[in-house]
């Protein structure tokens, strides 16, 4: 069965607005901004491979696959600096990071 090219698009600018929706609503919190980012860029990626497939070309499958990698790397040095800001500050808010110093 296929699906059509504009139900896709709807899935993903729903997922994009969830993500983004999350990042705005929970500023003060670097985990839940972080899994945000991670959903809107799935967003993106899901756009890519159907537009990949809609039009018989694996360029969008291409960027979907340095996408994952991307999102890979961001995962590791995002959890890398939670876990460093948490044992700095024993707080995941960011507001309390607003200072250069101490």
């Amino acid at each position: 069965m296929i699906i059509p090219f504009y139900h896709v698009l709807i899935l993903a600018s729903l997922l994009f607005g969830m993500g983004l929706a999350c990042v705005v609503a929970w500023r003060t919190n670097v985990i839940m901004m972080l899994i945000g980012i991670e959903i809107m860029l799935n967003s993106v990626m899901l756009t890519f491979v159907e537009g990949s497939a809609r039009w018989g070309i694996a360029d969008g499958q291409l960027f979907a696959l340095m996408l994952i990698a991307l999102t890979s790397a961001e995962v590791s040095l995002a959890l890398a600096m939670v876990v460093y800001l948490h044992r700095r500050k024993q707080s995941v808010n960011t507001d309390d990071y607003g200072s250069m110093n101490g």
